[in-house]
C-alpha cells in the first residue's frame, strides 16, 4: 500500500508596512523631515509647499554642508535629496544624508504663479540662491560647503524670512553625533567619492574640489578629537585654508562669469 505525501502549505505571513522596514533611525529622521515639511508659517502656509525656494542643510556642528535651489517645490526637491536619493548630489555621494542635522528653507511666495520658464523669475531665484549661498560661505568655518556647482554669480540681494528645522533628536545627536562615529562616517564618505571620481574617470571640476573640501572636513574633525583626548584647546581652522587649496570658492573657475545656469 502506497502512501502520497503532500507538500506542507507554509501559512502567509503579513507583510510589514512599507514605513517598518527601515531601521529606527532612519525612521525617526523620515518623521522628523515630515514634521519639518509640514510644518506652517502665521499664514497657514507649509514652508514647504512653496513652488520656488532656496534651502540649506547643516551638520551636527550647524555647519552649513550645501545650499540648492528648486522651482518645482521645496518639499518635493528636498526629500529628493533626503529620502529618494535621486539627485546628482547624493548619487555622486556629495553629500552624506546621514550627516545632515537640520534644514533651513527660504520660500519665494511672491514668484508661486510664475512659470518655470520665466527668465526674470529665474533670475531672482539665483540671485537668492547665490546670496544664501554667501552666507553659508561666511559662516562656515572653513569658509567652503559641499556644492559642486557653484550657483550662478549673481549681485547679493537681501535673504527673505526662512525657518530652520532639526532632523535630528537629541538622542540620535548624542549618538551619531560623537566624533568617532562622525570621522569614521566623513572617510568612509570620501572614500566613495573618491571612487566615483575614479571609476567615472571624467567628473566636473566641482566633484573634484568637493573631494578636497570633505577632506579638509575630515582632518579638522579629527584634529579637534586629538586636541581634546590630549587635553589641549582645539586647532583653528584656520589653519587649513581651503582657498589656498582649492582657489576661490565664490564663483567657477571654468565660468567666471555665471554664465551657465545651475
Amino acid at each position: 500500500m502506497s502512501s502520497q505525501s503532500k507538500a506542507s502549505i507554509s501559512h502567509a505571513v503579513a507583510r510589514p508596512a512599507r514605513g517598518d522596514i527601515p531601521a529606527p533611525i532612519v525612521q525617526e529622521f523620515r518623521r522628523l523631515l515630515k514634521v519639518a515639511l509640514d510644518a506652517e508659517d502665521t499664514q497657514g502656509r507649509a514652508w514647504s509647499n512653496a513652488k520656488w525656494g532656496v534651502y540649506a542643510f547643516y551638520d551636527y556642528d550647524g555647519e552649513p554642508i550645501y545650499v540648492g535651489q528648486t522651482n518645482e517645490r521645496l518639499r518635493t526637491r528636498v526629500r529628493r535629496h533626503l529620502t529618494n536619493q535621486r539627485t546628482d548630489a547624493v548619487a555622486m555621494r556629495i553629500l552624506d544624508v546621514f550627516e545632515v542635522a537640520e534644514l533651513e528653507l527660504w520660500p519665494l511666495w511672491e514668484m508661486e504663479q510664475s512659470p518655470a520658464s520665466d527668465r526674470e523669475s529665474r533670475d531672482q531665484l539665483n540671485a537668492i540662491e547665490y546670496s544664501a549661498y554667501l552666507a553659508a560661505i561666511e559662516r562656515s568655518k572653513f569658509k567652503a560647503i559641499l556644492n559642486e556647482k557653484i550657483p550662478p554669480l549673481s549681485d547679493p540681494v537681501e535673504l527673505p524670512t526662512s525657518h530652520r528645522f532639526a532632523l535630528v533628536s537629541d538622542e540620535t545627536r548624542a549618538e551619531r553625533g560623537h566624533p568617532d562615529v562622525r570621522i569614521a562616517r566623513r572617510a568612509e564618505t570620501i572614500a566613495r567619492l573618491a571612487a566615483v571620481a575614479h571609476e567615472r574617470g571624467e567628473v566636473s571640476d566641482g566633484l573634484r574640489r568637493v573631494l578636497v573640501i570633505q577632506a579638509v572636513r575630515l582632518a579638522y574633525l579629527s584634529a579637534v578629537r586629538l586636541a581634546e583626548v590630549e587635553g589641549r584647546a582645539e586647532p583653528d581652522p584656520a589653519a587649513i585654508s581651503v582657498e589656498g587649496l582649492v582657489g576661490s570658492v565664490l564663483y567657477e573657475h571654468a565660468d567666471p562669469e555665471g554664465e551657465m545656469d545651475a
